[in-house]
């Protein structure tokens, strides 16, 4: 049956678009029972305390309350809320309620009752005495500082991350090729540089929420708002110290995740009540609970050291990451890494790296997954510093990329050593440069109004999937009259995966659209999936879904044979029918459908899982144009260009939407999105009135391009495009802001008042 692209890579509608935008109650608060519990946490004022004495008794007597539980009332079974694969790499240091709280923040004490005003009554009834004790807060310090953020005996790591709770290190290692020290001795330039990303909130609209239930067999039945459904049936069978045959996780419609909700963060609270009471129970975040204890980007110091010649080649570059993983470790051990695999490999002439890295304990937030995944914060250093060198050089940043960049075949060794076997990183840089002008504009321009325009440039890498490791799945079933049930493990987000693998079903099997029904992921009838993070879905599911498709057209066939009276080497399939190759005969695919439901020994249902060795990157070039007030300091972006190799974009509409949208995300961290702390540890921007997300008025125009490579191990030649479109902005207005304004700002964001500290020599 011949292959082609039809479907695939056409702007179809997304499946759930019109039930959406009409308002249909599709999320997980819509479809929650009417009589659930309403569950709210009481929390922590204290960066670092012992709870001496809690009392509840106030509480419990509110009309309402049904149950008041603390640290004595659930196990004592410690856990990881990082949706990862099992064995996690992230260390096994929470417990549902603990004594010991570790930031401002986190949970003292669980409520459960009739009605929010009860709830709320309650809270402010229990009485808690403390023991204060002194906190770690500046994570440079907390490397081996006497103060230990996990002091327990009963602390482990699963995996060999460097871990070791007795000197706050959450994980640590060293990588490099060949020797860094002695080819900087040689090099004729050396930047040397240190820059600082903060704990950035992914703020998606809806909020951590899930109600949980118990079905007439006893299970507990998890519905919830996440990337992560099969993680989140083993977390919460691990916190609740049951089997985990007696979860159920059903994910719904999600409002936004962006990385957050690869976190359990709130599913535990219902589960544990609904557990002990056998009633059903639901939690929803308030805004504010979602910027005090959630699970922001780690806050990352990175110091570079790039080696180049005097015409411009990179020789050598070493990297220390200094990352704040905060009260617990989730994706601590894994975020890292990345800073490092997906900056240093972009240079691809370098005769040696080294990067070595620190993962602290702190008495912050903890920390989490958020789009980009360390390669952000990786990025915004290597990236910056390479501008540096340009400058340093009087040489164009983007001729010193275009000099160094990776290469298609190039080998990459601080990419685990994989080839870059579709690249379109050139092409980008050649279409970013004519599509915004760059000749024209490099590197500033004096308006004459004592403003100055600059501009600036940066590349980015991502990846496709964790290799070796993540695995995609999907079930398709023929069903009666021919149309087709596709189930997939994977988690739509918002993506729109769940239109673009069923594009990639319809052209497998060459039917329509519409003859594909998808199906959300329900972990009792879903196939196994590791879940909707690492840009995994297009390539490793979508990779999953052809292996399915093969899978079942074999099947039609065989049956299709069957019922001709030939054998399935003597006919073919056309996606309508199944026909004899000698034209003597032919059976539709609605007749195969209807007669298979009588009569069968047959089973037309398919599962395949997909899993890969290698992770091929996408690749991005990025270019902002920029106004600086040289009397405030006051930024404004006016433009920014950007030109994206995700190989073969399945979906054009979707694709365009995950790049602006991620870009926004990318401009917010470098404009806006600012992060402070009291002396004591209370997070200052705990609304969306302190915390600024930019607005569509805020970003400026934003023009996105593809350049397409052929990814011969992906669905239709598609690579990842979830991740790789956030990385860029950082780093490319920071240049940007320097070719206007004179002063190189390492800290993000990108403020009036550091601006105009650094022309004024203050800062």
């Amino acid at each position: 049956m011949e292959r082609t692209a039809k479907i695939v890579g056409s702007p179809v509608m997304k499946k759930d678009a019109m039930a959406l935008v009409t308002g249909k109650p599709v999320y997980t608060d819509d479809i929650a029972p009417g009589d659930c519990l309403v569950v709210k946490v009481l929390r922590s004022p204290h960066a670092h305390a012992l709870v001496e004495e809690i009392r509840t008794e106030g509480a419990k007597k509110v009309p309402g309350i049904v149950t008041v539980l603390t640290w004595k009332d659930v196990p004592g079974k410690r856990f990881t809320m990082a949706g990862q694969s099992y064995p996690e790499p992230s260390p096994y240091d929470r417990l549902i309620l603990d004594r010991r709280v570790r930031f401002v923040g986190d949970a003292v004490a669980i409520v459960a009752g009739e009605t929010e005003a009860a709830v709320d009554r309650a809270l402010r009834l229990i009485k808690v005495s403390y023991q204060v004790l002194e906190p770690v807060l500046d994570f440079r310090t907390a490397k081996d500082n006497p103060i230990l953020v996990h002091p327990e005996e009963d602390w482990k790591s699963l995996c060999p991350v460097g871990a070791d709770n007795k000197r706050n290190l959450c994980a640590s290692g060293c990588e490099k090729d060949g020797d860094v020290e002695a080819v900087l001795k040689t090099c004729d330039y050396v930047v040397e540089r240190t820059y600082h990303t903060k704990a950035n909130q992914q703020a998606m609209m809806e909020t951590f929420r899930a109600f949980t239930t118990l079905d007439p067999y006893g299970r507990l039945v998890v519905t919830a708002s996440t990337q992560v459904p099969f993680h989140v049936r083993r977390i919460i069978a691990h916190a609740l110290d049951i089997p985990k045959a007696k979860v159920r996780v059903i994910k719904p419609r999600i409002g936004g995740g962006f990385g957050a909700k690869q976190t359990v963060v709130a599913e535990v609270y219902p589960a544990i009540v609904t557990w002990l009471t056998g009633r059903p129970a639901k939690i929803v975040y308030s805004r504010y609970e979602s910027q005090i204890a959630s699970s922001p980007r780690h806050e990352m110091e990175v110091k570079v050291r790039l080696g180049a010649d005097k015409d411009g080649m990179i020789r050598a570059i070493d990297l220390y990451t200094l990352s704040n993983t905060g009260a617990y470790g989730e994706h601590g051990p894994t975020t890292v890494g990345l800073s490092g695999h997906k900056s240093i490999p972009l240079y691809g002439n370098a005769e040696a790296f080294r990067f070595t890295y620190d993962v602290v304990y702190t008495n912050r937030m903890s920390a989490g997954a958020y789009r980009g995944y360390g390669a952000t914060q990786g990025l915004f250093a290597v990236e910056s510093a390479v501008n540096e060198l340009a400058d340093m050089l009087h040489m164009d940043p983007v001729k010193l990329r275009e000099k160094n960049m990776v290469r298609e075949g190039n080998v990459m060794p601080a990419y685990y050593g994989e080839v870059a076997n579709s690249c379109a990183l050139d092409r980008c840089m050649a279409k970013a440069k004519e599509m915004f002008g760059w000749d024209e504009k490099f590197p500033a321009k004096d308006m004459g109004n004592g403003k100055v325009r600059g501009v600036g440039v940066a590349m980015s890498m991502q990846g496709s999937a964790i290799a070796g490791l993540d695995v995609g799945s999907a079930t398709l079933k023929l069903n009666d009259d021919g149309f087709y049930s596709l189930l997939i493990g994977a988690a739509d987000m918002g993506t729109g995966c769940d239109t673009t693998l069923a594009q990639v079903a319809a052209d497998c099997l060459c039917c329509d659209l519409d003859n594909i029904v998808v199906h959300g992921v329900d972990t009792d009838v879903s196939p196994y999936d590791s879940g909707s993070y690492a840009s995994s879905t297009a390539y490793l599911t979508g990779g999953a879904v052809v292996k399915t498709c093969d899978s079942m057209i074999a099947k039609i066939m065989e049956k299709g044979a069957e019922y001709l009276n030939s054998s399935a080497d003597e006919v073919e399939f056309d996606g309508k029918r199944v026909y004899r190759l000698d034209g003597s005969g032919e059976i539709s695919l609605r007749d195969i459908g209807n007669r298979a439901m009588c009569s069968n020994g047959y089973a037309l249902e398919v599962t395949e899982s997909n899993t890969s060795p290698s992770s091929p990157p996408p690749f991005m070039v990025g270019m902002a144009e920029v106004e600086v007030d040289m009397e405030t300091g006051a930024v404004e972006l006016l433009d920014y260009a950007a030109v994206v190799d995700c190989g073969t974009p399945l979906n054009p509409n979707l694709t365009r939407i995950q790049t602006e949208g991620g870009l926004a995300q990318g401009i917010g961290m470098a404009l806006y999105e600012d992060i402070t702390y009291s002396p004591k540890g209370q997070l200052y921007e705990n609304s969306l009135m302190q915390y600024k997300i930019p607005s569509r008025q805020d970003v400026c125009p934003i023009r996105v391009e593809f350049e397409s490579s052929y990814e011969k191990t992906g669905p239709f030649g598609a690579k990842s495009i979830g991740e790789v479109v956030i990385n860029t902005p950082s780093p490319a207005i920071a240049s940007a802001v320097a070719h206007a304004a004179g002063v190189y700002i390492r800290e993000l964001p990108i403020t009036a008042e550091k601006v105009y500290r650094g022309m004024n020599g203050k800062g």
